[in-house]
Protein backbone atom coordinates (compact mmCIF):
# COMPACT_ATOMS: atom_id res chain seq x y z
CA UNK A 1 0.00 0.00 0.00
CA UNK A 2 0.97 3.34 -0.96
CA UNK A 3 2.53 5.52 2.27
CA UNK A 4 -0.02 8.35 2.47
CA UNK A 5 1.46 11.83 2.81
CA UNK A 6 1.13 13.91 5.88
CA UNK A 7 -0.19 17.86 5.41
CA UNK A 8 0.44 19.88 8.11
CA UNK A 9 -2.44 21.76 9.54
CA UNK A 10 -1.87 25.26 11.34
CA UNK A 11 -4.71 26.10 13.81
CA UNK A 12 -4.93 29.73 14.65
CA UNK A 13 -7.64 30.41 17.61
CA UNK A 14 -9.33 27.94 20.40
CA UNK A 15 -12.43 29.29 21.48
CA UNK A 16 -15.41 27.00 20.64
CA UNK A 17 -15.10 26.24 17.42
CA UNK A 18 -11.03 26.29 17.17
CA UNK A 19 -11.75 23.78 20.41
CA UNK A 20 -13.98 21.33 18.34
CA UNK A 21 -11.77 21.92 15.40
CA UNK A 22 -8.60 20.75 17.19
CA UNK A 23 -10.77 17.66 19.22
CA UNK A 24 -12.11 16.45 15.46
CA UNK A 25 -8.48 16.61 13.86
CA UNK A 26 -7.07 14.54 16.60
CA UNK A 27 -9.76 12.21 16.79
CA UNK A 28 -11.08 11.36 13.50
CA UNK A 29 -7.69 11.47 11.93
CA UNK A 30 -7.88 7.96 10.79
CA UNK A 31 -11.05 8.57 9.37
CA UNK A 32 -9.99 11.74 7.59
CA UNK A 33 -7.24 10.03 6.03
CA UNK A 34 -8.83 8.20 3.19
CA UNK A 35 -11.19 10.67 2.59
CA UNK A 36 -8.67 13.08 2.04
CA UNK A 37 -5.84 11.13 0.57
CA UNK A 38 -3.28 12.65 3.27
CA UNK A 39 -2.78 12.27 6.89
CA UNK A 40 -3.64 15.46 8.50
CA UNK A 41 -0.85 16.40 11.13
CA UNK A 42 -2.27 19.27 13.48
CA UNK A 43 1.07 20.88 14.09
CA UNK A 44 0.28 23.64 16.19
CA UNK A 45 -2.46 25.67 17.74
CA UNK A 46 -1.74 29.72 18.01
CA UNK A 47 -3.30 31.45 20.87
CA UNK A 48 -3.09 34.28 22.88
CA UNK A 49 -3.31 32.81 26.36
CA UNK A 50 -1.68 29.37 26.72
CA UNK A 51 -3.16 29.28 30.43
CA UNK A 52 -7.14 30.27 29.12
CA UNK A 53 -9.60 27.73 30.20
CA UNK A 54 -10.68 25.50 26.87
CA UNK A 55 -13.82 23.45 26.45
CA UNK A 56 -11.89 20.50 25.20
CA UNK A 57 -8.98 18.74 26.97
CA UNK A 58 -6.22 19.06 24.02
CA UNK A 59 -2.23 18.65 24.31
CA UNK A 60 -0.75 21.43 26.22
CA UNK A 61 2.88 20.72 23.95
CA UNK A 62 0.04 21.51 20.44
CA UNK A 63 -0.35 25.17 21.88
CA UNK A 64 1.88 28.42 20.73
CA UNK A 65 1.71 32.20 20.92
CA UNK A 66 3.94 32.47 17.51
CA UNK A 67 1.20 32.32 15.24
CA UNK A 68 3.69 34.02 12.55
CA UNK A 69 6.17 31.12 12.57
CA UNK A 70 3.72 28.46 12.85
CA UNK A 71 1.77 29.24 9.31
CA UNK A 72 5.02 29.54 7.70
CA UNK A 73 5.94 25.89 7.99
CA UNK A 74 2.08 24.54 7.21
CA UNK A 75 0.96 23.54 4.42
CA UNK A 76 -2.93 24.51 5.32
CA UNK A 77 -3.60 27.39 7.89
CA UNK A 78 -7.17 27.01 9.61
CA UNK A 79 -8.10 30.94 10.55
CA UNK A 80 -10.42 31.50 13.83
CA UNK A 81 -9.60 34.13 15.47
CA UNK A 82 -11.79 36.77 13.97
CA UNK A 83 -11.31 40.16 13.55
CA UNK A 84 -9.26 42.13 11.12
CA UNK A 85 -5.76 42.45 12.91
CA UNK A 86 -3.64 39.97 13.28
CA UNK A 87 -5.62 37.78 11.15
CA UNK A 88 -5.10 39.71 7.97
CA UNK A 89 -1.55 39.75 7.92
CA UNK A 90 -1.61 35.58 9.17
CA UNK A 91 -3.77 34.73 6.22
CA UNK A 92 -1.24 36.67 3.87
CA UNK A 93 1.71 35.30 5.28
CA UNK A 94 -0.63 31.83 4.71
CA UNK A 95 -1.05 32.29 1.31
CA UNK A 96 2.62 33.83 0.92
CA UNK A 97 3.97 30.77 1.59
CA UNK A 98 2.20 28.43 -0.25
CA UNK A 99 -0.21 27.13 2.63
CA UNK A 100 -4.24 27.21 1.46
CA UNK A 101 -6.51 28.79 3.89
CA UNK A 102 -9.55 28.24 5.55
CA UNK A 103 -11.63 30.71 7.83
CA UNK A 104 -14.79 31.56 9.31
CA UNK A 105 -13.84 35.10 9.40
CA UNK A 106 -16.63 37.23 7.88
CA UNK A 107 -15.97 40.54 9.14
CA UNK A 108 -12.81 40.43 7.38
CA UNK A 109 -13.53 38.77 3.94
CA UNK A 110 -16.72 41.60 3.68
CA UNK A 111 -13.64 44.35 4.80
CA UNK A 112 -11.04 42.91 2.98
CA UNK A 113 -12.07 40.18 1.34
CA UNK A 114 -11.44 40.91 -2.44
CA UNK A 115 -7.30 41.49 -1.62
CA UNK A 116 -7.03 37.98 0.27
CA UNK A 117 -9.14 36.51 -2.94
CA UNK A 118 -6.55 38.22 -5.01
CA UNK A 119 -3.40 36.86 -2.94
CA UNK A 120 -5.11 33.61 -3.50
CA UNK A 121 -5.01 33.38 -6.77
CA UNK A 122 -1.92 34.74 -7.23
CA UNK A 123 -0.82 32.12 -5.62
CA UNK A 124 -2.81 29.05 -6.93
CA UNK A 125 -3.97 28.49 -3.36
CA UNK A 126 -7.67 27.46 -1.97
CA UNK A 127 -9.21 30.43 0.40
CA UNK A 128 -12.44 28.90 1.28
CA UNK A 129 -14.70 30.02 4.23
CA UNK A 130 -18.08 28.11 4.37
CA UNK A 131 -17.92 28.71 8.08
CA UNK A 132 -18.32 32.42 7.41
CA UNK A 133 -21.95 31.86 6.73
CA UNK A 134 -25.18 30.15 8.41
CA UNK A 135 -22.41 27.88 10.55
CA UNK A 136 -23.14 24.44 9.84
CA UNK A 137 -25.32 24.63 7.07
CA UNK A 138 -23.89 24.06 3.54
CA UNK A 139 -24.76 27.54 1.50
CA UNK A 140 -21.49 29.51 -0.64
CA UNK A 141 -20.40 25.79 -2.05
CA UNK A 142 -24.14 25.47 -3.44
CA UNK A 143 -24.20 29.07 -4.59
CA UNK A 144 -20.24 28.85 -6.29
CA UNK A 145 -20.36 25.50 -7.56
CA UNK A 146 -24.03 23.80 -8.12
CA UNK A 147 -25.43 26.96 -8.76
CA UNK A 148 -22.98 28.38 -11.34
CA UNK A 149 -24.62 27.50 -14.21
CA UNK A 150 -27.87 29.25 -13.35
CA UNK A 151 -28.69 31.92 -12.87
CA UNK A 152 -29.55 33.36 -8.84
CA UNK A 153 -32.15 36.59 -8.93
CA UNK A 154 -32.31 36.54 -4.92
CA UNK A 155 -31.57 35.53 -1.40
CA UNK A 156 -33.33 35.89 1.54
CA UNK A 157 -31.42 34.63 4.97
CA UNK A 158 -31.84 34.17 8.57
CA UNK A 159 -28.06 34.81 9.06
CA UNK A 160 -27.65 35.78 12.47
CA UNK A 161 -29.11 32.73 15.42
CA UNK A 162 -29.12 35.34 18.41
CA UNK A 163 -31.55 37.63 16.84
CA UNK A 164 -33.81 35.12 15.18
CA UNK A 165 -33.59 33.56 18.59
CA UNK A 166 -34.66 37.22 20.21
CA UNK A 167 -37.91 37.74 17.57
CA UNK A 168 -39.16 34.11 17.94
CA UNK A 169 -38.98 34.77 21.74
CA UNK A 170 -41.03 37.76 20.96
CA UNK A 171 -43.15 36.14 18.59
CA UNK A 172 -43.93 33.29 20.90
CA UNK A 173 -43.94 34.47 24.70
CA UNK A 174 -45.33 38.54 24.15
CA UNK A 175 -41.81 39.16 26.04
CA UNK A 176 -40.29 42.74 25.39
CA UNK A 177 -37.09 42.93 23.62
CA UNK A 178 -35.11 43.57 26.88
CA UNK A 179 -36.54 40.61 27.94
CA UNK A 180 -36.06 38.91 25.37
CA UNK A 181 -31.97 39.56 24.50
CA UNK A 182 -31.49 38.85 28.10
CA UNK A 183 -32.69 35.33 27.89
CA UNK A 184 -30.34 34.90 24.99
CA UNK A 185 -27.70 36.16 27.30
CA UNK A 186 -28.65 33.81 30.14
CA UNK A 187 -28.55 30.81 27.21
CA UNK A 188 -25.55 31.66 25.79
CA UNK A 189 -26.98 32.40 22.18
CA UNK A 190 -26.17 36.45 22.70
CA UNK A 191 -22.47 38.01 23.69
CA UNK A 192 -22.54 40.13 27.00
CA UNK A 193 -22.16 42.87 24.23
CA UNK A 194 -24.61 42.24 21.50
CA UNK A 195 -24.17 44.99 19.57
CA UNK A 196 -22.41 43.49 16.55
CA UNK A 197 -25.57 41.18 16.28
CA UNK A 198 -29.11 43.11 17.31
CA UNK A 199 -27.79 46.03 15.08
CA UNK A 200 -27.54 44.18 12.01
CA UNK A 201 -23.49 44.02 11.63
CA UNK A 202 -22.90 40.18 11.88
CA UNK A 203 -25.90 39.40 9.75
CA UNK A 204 -24.36 42.68 6.80
CA UNK A 205 -20.65 40.95 6.84
CA UNK A 206 -22.68 37.92 5.54
CA UNK A 207 -25.24 39.23 3.35
CA UNK A 208 -21.93 40.97 1.10
CA UNK A 209 -20.22 37.44 0.90
CA UNK A 210 -23.85 36.02 -0.01
CA UNK A 211 -24.17 39.23 -2.85
CA UNK A 212 -20.26 38.17 -4.06
CA UNK A 213 -20.73 34.48 -4.25
CA UNK A 214 -24.37 35.02 -5.94
CA UNK A 215 -23.96 37.84 -8.79
CA UNK A 216 -20.67 37.28 -9.41
CA UNK A 217 -19.06 40.79 -8.16
CA UNK A 218 -17.37 41.68 -5.35
CA UNK A 219 -19.34 43.21 -2.87
CA UNK A 220 -18.04 44.65 0.30
CA UNK A 221 -19.88 46.64 3.71
CA UNK A 222 -20.19 49.56 1.82
CA UNK A 223 -22.80 48.15 -0.22
CA UNK A 224 -25.14 46.61 2.50
CA UNK A 225 -28.15 48.85 4.26
CA UNK A 226 -27.89 47.77 7.27
CA UNK A 227 -30.63 47.99 10.44
CA UNK A 228 -30.92 45.89 13.51
CA UNK A 229 -34.28 44.75 15.89
CA UNK A 230 -33.70 46.78 18.27
CA UNK A 231 -36.51 49.44 17.75
CA UNK A 232 -38.77 46.14 17.25
CA UNK A 233 -41.37 46.27 19.81
CA UNK A 234 -43.62 43.80 21.53
CA UNK A 235 -46.66 45.40 19.57
CA UNK A 236 -45.07 45.51 16.06
CA UNK A 237 -44.64 41.88 16.76
CA UNK A 238 -48.10 41.17 18.08
CA UNK A 239 -49.93 43.00 15.32
CA UNK A 240 -47.60 41.27 12.80
CA UNK A 241 -48.96 38.06 14.20
CA UNK A 242 -52.70 39.45 14.13
CA UNK A 243 -52.00 40.38 10.13
CA UNK A 244 -50.75 36.93 9.37
CA UNK A 245 -46.96 37.54 9.77
CA UNK A 246 -43.83 37.14 11.53
CA UNK A 247 -41.09 39.68 12.28
CA UNK A 248 -37.61 37.92 10.62
CA UNK A 249 -34.03 40.10 10.45
CA UNK A 250 -33.12 38.84 6.54
CA UNK A 251 -30.40 39.95 4.62
CA UNK A 252 -31.16 40.42 1.14
CA UNK A 253 -29.32 40.41 -2.02
CA UNK A 254 -31.35 40.25 -5.09
CA UNK A 255 -31.09 41.69 -8.73
CA UNK A 256 -32.73 44.50 -9.95
CA UNK A 257 -33.63 45.84 -13.11
CA UNK A 258 -32.62 49.60 -13.91
CA UNK A 259 -35.72 50.51 -16.49
CA UNK A 260 -32.92 50.82 -19.08
CA UNK A 261 -31.99 47.03 -19.70
CA UNK A 262 -29.12 46.83 -17.41
CA UNK A 263 -29.26 45.89 -14.01
CA UNK A 264 -27.87 46.20 -10.32
CA UNK A 265 -27.99 44.64 -6.97
CA UNK A 266 -29.49 45.87 -3.68
CA UNK A 267 -27.87 44.55 -0.21
CA UNK A 268 -29.58 44.74 2.60
CA UNK A 269 -30.57 43.66 6.35
CA UNK A 270 -33.32 44.82 8.25
CA UNK A 271 -35.99 43.76 10.02
CA UNK A 272 -38.97 42.28 7.75
CA UNK A 273 -42.24 40.99 7.71
CA UNK A 274 -43.38 37.63 6.48
CA UNK A 275 -46.01 35.74 5.62
CA UNK A 276 -46.54 32.58 8.44
CA UNK A 277 -46.81 30.22 5.65
CA UNK A 278 -43.43 31.13 3.86
CA UNK A 279 -40.59 28.83 4.28
CA UNK A 280 -38.49 31.43 6.29
CA UNK A 281 -41.45 31.80 8.55
CA UNK A 282 -41.20 28.86 10.17
CA UNK A 283 -37.22 28.92 10.92
CA UNK A 284 -37.43 28.69 14.67
CA UNK A 285 -35.08 29.54 18.02
CA UNK A 286 -31.11 30.17 17.11
CA UNK A 287 -31.56 28.22 13.60
CA UNK A 288 -30.41 29.64 10.20
CA UNK A 289 -31.86 29.26 6.78
CA UNK A 290 -31.18 30.31 3.54
CA UNK A 291 -33.61 31.03 0.72
CA UNK A 292 -32.30 31.07 -2.59
CA UNK A 293 -34.31 31.51 -6.08
CA UNK A 294 -32.59 31.27 -9.33
CA UNK A 295 -34.37 31.55 -12.81
CA UNK A 296 -34.15 27.27 -13.99
CA UNK A 297 -33.82 25.78 -10.23
CA UNK A 298 -36.43 27.99 -8.86
CA UNK A 299 -37.19 28.29 -5.19
CA UNK A 300 -34.27 26.35 -2.59
CA UNK A 301 -33.92 26.57 1.02
CA UNK A 302 -30.70 25.52 3.35
CA UNK A 303 -31.50 25.37 7.09
CA UNK A 304 -29.56 23.84 9.77
CA UNK A 305 -27.81 25.13 12.64
CA UNK A 306 -26.00 28.31 12.46
CA UNK A 307 -24.15 28.60 15.54
CA UNK A 308 -22.16 26.92 18.05
CA UNK A 309 -18.76 24.99 18.36
CA UNK A 310 -19.50 21.25 16.79
CA UNK A 311 -21.71 22.97 14.02
CA UNK A 312 -19.23 25.41 12.51
CA UNK A 313 -16.90 22.92 13.22
CA UNK A 314 -18.27 20.53 10.54
CA UNK A 315 -18.25 23.35 8.00
CA UNK A 316 -14.30 24.06 8.60
CA UNK A 317 -13.92 20.75 7.94
CA UNK A 318 -15.23 20.28 4.84
CA UNK A 319 -13.28 22.69 3.55
CA UNK A 320 -10.49 21.31 4.95
CA UNK A 321 -10.64 18.07 3.56
CA UNK A 322 -11.57 19.73 -0.12
CA UNK A 323 -8.25 22.03 0.47
CA UNK A 324 -6.04 18.87 0.74
CA UNK A 325 -7.64 16.86 -1.88
CA UNK A 326 -6.36 19.93 -4.15
CA UNK A 327 -2.72 19.98 -2.63
CA UNK A 328 -2.54 15.60 -2.93
CA UNK A 329 -4.14 15.25 -6.31
CA UNK A 330 -2.35 19.42 -7.20
CA UNK A 331 -3.77 21.45 -10.01
CA UNK A 332 -4.05 25.09 -9.13
CA UNK A 333 -6.56 26.56 -6.46
CA UNK A 334 -10.13 27.77 -7.17
CA UNK A 335 -10.19 31.12 -9.02
CA UNK A 336 -13.51 33.23 -7.10
CA UNK A 337 -15.89 33.73 -9.83
CA UNK A 338 -16.56 37.28 -8.63
CA UNK A 339 -14.97 38.70 -11.86
CA UNK A 340 -18.56 40.50 -12.92
CA UNK A 341 -19.71 44.08 -12.77
CA UNK A 342 -22.68 44.35 -11.56
CA UNK A 343 -23.57 47.67 -9.78
CA UNK A 344 -24.68 48.08 -6.06
CA UNK A 345 -27.43 49.83 -5.70
CA UNK A 346 -28.73 51.92 -2.68
CA UNK A 347 -32.13 50.97 -0.70
CA UNK A 348 -33.93 53.44 -3.00
CA UNK A 349 -33.85 51.36 -5.90
CA UNK A 350 -35.10 48.21 -3.81
CA UNK A 351 -39.00 47.29 -4.47
CA UNK A 352 -40.82 46.11 -1.46
CA UNK A 353 -43.94 46.66 0.69
CA UNK A 354 -44.07 48.24 4.12
CA UNK A 355 -45.89 47.92 7.16
CA UNK A 356 -46.57 50.65 8.59
CA UNK A 357 -48.02 51.87 12.83
CA UNK A 358 -49.51 55.51 12.96
CA UNK A 359 -51.10 56.59 16.45
CA UNK A 360 -53.74 59.05 14.67
CA UNK A 361 -56.70 61.14 16.29
CA UNK A 362 -60.13 59.35 16.41
CA UNK A 363 -62.38 61.99 14.19
CA UNK A 364 -63.77 61.68 10.96
CA UNK A 365 -62.10 62.08 7.48
CA UNK A 366 -58.66 60.95 9.10
CA UNK A 367 -58.79 57.80 6.72
CA UNK A 368 -59.80 59.33 3.60
CA UNK A 369 -56.67 61.86 4.21
CA UNK A 370 -54.11 58.98 4.89
CA UNK A 371 -55.74 57.23 1.62
CA UNK A 372 -55.69 60.59 -0.16
CA UNK A 373 -51.58 61.25 0.78
CA UNK A 374 -50.69 57.91 -0.15
CA UNK A 375 -52.57 57.90 -3.57
CA UNK A 376 -50.79 60.98 -4.09
CA UNK A 377 -47.27 59.48 -3.54
CA UNK A 378 -48.19 56.59 -6.16
CA UNK A 379 -48.51 53.64 -3.19
CA UNK A 380 -51.16 51.60 -2.77
CA UNK A 381 -52.78 50.40 0.85
CA UNK A 382 -53.70 47.12 0.77
CA UNK A 383 -54.88 46.01 4.01
CA UNK A 384 -55.63 48.83 6.70
CA UNK A 385 -56.57 47.48 10.50
CA UNK A 386 -57.93 50.47 12.95
CA UNK A 387 -58.15 49.63 16.21
CA UNK A 388 -59.80 52.33 18.65
CA UNK A 389 -58.14 53.77 22.61
CA UNK A 390 -59.16 55.42 25.16
CA UNK A 391 -56.36 57.34 27.78
CA UNK A 392 -57.41 56.11 31.00
CA UNK A 393 -56.48 59.76 32.31
CA UNK A 394 -57.42 62.42 30.06
CA UNK A 395 -60.43 60.10 28.97
CA UNK A 396 -59.64 60.92 25.13
CA UNK A 397 -59.94 58.18 22.30
CA UNK A 398 -57.08 57.91 19.37
CA UNK A 399 -56.57 55.07 16.95
CA UNK A 400 -54.11 53.23 15.82
CA UNK A 401 -53.90 52.31 12.10
CA UNK A 402 -51.70 49.34 10.92
CA UNK A 403 -51.26 49.14 7.41
CA UNK A 404 -49.43 47.23 4.86
CA UNK A 405 -48.91 48.99 0.87
CA UNK A 406 -48.58 46.95 -2.04
CA UNK A 407 -44.80 47.04 -3.46
CA UNK A 408 -43.18 50.21 -4.55
CA UNK A 409 -40.10 51.55 -4.95
CA UNK A 410 -38.44 52.74 -1.41
CA UNK A 411 -38.27 55.50 -2.42
CA UNK A 412 -41.75 56.39 -3.23
CA UNK A 413 -42.64 54.68 0.40
CA UNK A 414 -39.78 56.72 2.20
CA UNK A 415 -41.46 59.82 0.90
CA UNK A 416 -45.08 58.75 1.20
CA UNK A 417 -44.03 57.64 5.52
CA UNK A 418 -42.57 61.30 5.51
CA UNK A 419 -45.36 63.03 4.04
CA UNK A 420 -47.34 61.14 6.35
CA UNK A 421 -46.08 63.04 9.32
CA UNK A 422 -46.77 66.26 8.32
CA UNK A 423 -50.75 65.62 8.59
CA UNK A 424 -52.09 67.03 11.33
CA UNK A 425 -54.62 63.87 12.09
CA UNK A 426 -51.22 61.67 12.95
CA UNK A 427 -49.91 61.56 16.39
CA UNK A 428 -47.04 59.60 15.56
CA UNK A 429 -45.59 57.39 13.48
CA UNK A 430 -45.17 53.97 15.71
CA UNK A 431 -43.40 51.90 13.39
CA UNK A 432 -41.93 51.49 9.73
CA UNK A 433 -41.08 47.43 8.53
CA UNK A 434 -40.43 46.15 5.31
CA UNK A 435 -42.84 43.05 4.81
CA UNK A 436 -41.67 40.21 1.93
CA UNK A 437 -42.59 37.25 0.28
CA UNK A 438 -46.43 38.85 0.44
Amino acid sequence: MTELRTLKVALLGCGNVGAQVARILIDDAGTLAPRTGARLELAGIAVRNLDAEREVDLPRELFTTDAETLVKDADLVIELMGGIEPARSLILSAIQNGASVVTGNKALLAADGPALYEEADKAGVELSYEAAVAGAIPILRPIRDSLSGDRITRVLGIVNGTTNFILDQMDSTGAQFADALAEAQRLGYAEADPTADVEGHDAAAKAAILASLSFHTRFDLEHVYCEGITRVSAADIAAAKEAGFVIKLLAIAEKIGNGDGSEGVSVRVHPTLLPREHPLAAVRGAFNAVFVEAENAGELMFYGQGAGGTPTASAVLGDLVSAARRIVLGGPGRIESTTGHVPALPIDAATTSYYIGLDVADQPGVLAKIAQLFAEHGVSIEIMRQTIHRDADSNVESAELRIVTHRASEAALAATVEAVKGLDVINSVTSVLRVEGA
